[in-house]
């Protein structure tokens, strides 16, 4: 017995005189659009600057190799493209829509791997009290910060 395969198109409702066919011979695609259009609103607004903005990092600047903006810019963009959980975050770096670039600040991390799942989950496990002296938990969300934030963009 032969197997059921998807057909190479689908057509839907026509819209008006037009005929609305769906293909599947586009080769390599993103997972969604969202990134594309996030990727263009992004220089205009400053939207992911302005909110890693609003974390305080009392990490040792020497010895950083992913800074607290491209964590934002990666795990936003990533939900943007569909990628829900911190462990999908592996395939990102294969999307032909990477929009977090690799502009990376060290030169020895230019063209290096994005941020990990374990890096990933320090950003969204972020105490409310950590300080420069905390051991293990260095960066910190301003949540008043955050919320004037929310505030400035609506008003924008």
């Amino acid at each position: 017995m032969k197997t059921a395969c998807t057909p190479d198109q689908m057509e839907f409702h026509g819209l008006g005189r037009r005929v609305v066919v769906g293909q599947f011979d586009g080769g390599t695609i993103s997972s969604d659009r969202g990134g594309l259009l996030l990727r263009e609103v992004e220089p205009r607004t400053h939207l992911l600057k302005r909110l890693a903005g609003c974390v305080v990092d009392h990490r040792n600047p020497d010895q950083i190799e992913h800074r607290v903006e491209t964590w934002i810019k990666q795990r936003v963009m990533g939900l943007a493209l569909g990628y829900e959980d911190l462990n999908d975050h592996d395939a990102l770096l294969s999307d032909v829509a990477d929009p977090t670039g690799r502009d990376r600040r060290r030169t020895q991390d230019k063209g290096c791997a994005l941020a990990g799942k374990s890096t990933l989950n320090r950003l969204e496990l972020m105490p409310r009290d950590a300080d420069a002296a905390s051991r293990d938990k260095k960066i910190v969300a301003n949540a008043q910060a955050m919320d004037d934030l929310l505030v400035e963009l609506f008003l924008e």
